[in-house]
């Protein structure tokens, strides 16, 4: 037994997702928006079947950053996103919305590797909390030298009467 190539075309796909959005009662058309509609599904489809011609457009597609390098990196307090120009603490959240990891963000933009994706004070700020509660520290390492809890002075109310 032989088995068929039993994929359907592209025009026959067009033409059921054609139906199928026509068969939506929120759906109006008339007959030349179906025509059209049918005709950029199927060369749609027909795009979808030959990738290479996606990869070419993709490839050839060219991100113009918002704000340059420079001005990205002006201030310590924030890191200003090439994608919207908006100021961001950490651009790791922003990133992910964009569909983006920190690694296609840098190479979309051409920049270098070690290109910051968190701001020079948020940084500062955290290692400066981290040291203080002791990370980063060798085994058996002290924190510190800890500051000597204040005696308290006893608690005796008044002092007595001299006479």
């Amino acid at each position: 037994m032989a088995e068929e190539n039993t994929q359907p075309s592209p025009l026959e796909l067009a033409t059921d997702l054609t139906i199928a959005w026509l068969s939506n009662p929120n759906t109006t058309a008339l007959a030349d928006d179906v025509r059209a509609f049918l005709q950029k599904i199927h060369s749609a489809i027909a795009g979808i079947g030959s990738g290479a011609a996606a990869e070419e457009e993709f490839a050839a597609e060219e991100f113009i950053p918002a704000v340059s390098v420079r001005k990205s990196l002006a201030s310590k307090d924030h890191i200003v996103s090439m994608i919207d120009g908006k100021p961001y603490k950490t651009l790791r959240r922003h990133l992910s919305t964009h569909g983006l990891t920190p690694e296609q963000y840098r190479e979309r933009y051409n920049l270098k590797a070690d290109y910051p994706m968190v701001s020079e004070s948020y940084s500062q700020v955290r290692r400066d909390m981290a040291k203080k509660i002791g990370l980063g520290r060798k085994p058996g390492e002290k924190v510190g030298p800890r500051k000597k809890a204040a005696t308290a002075s006893p608690r005796g109310g008044r002092k007595p009467k001299t006479a």
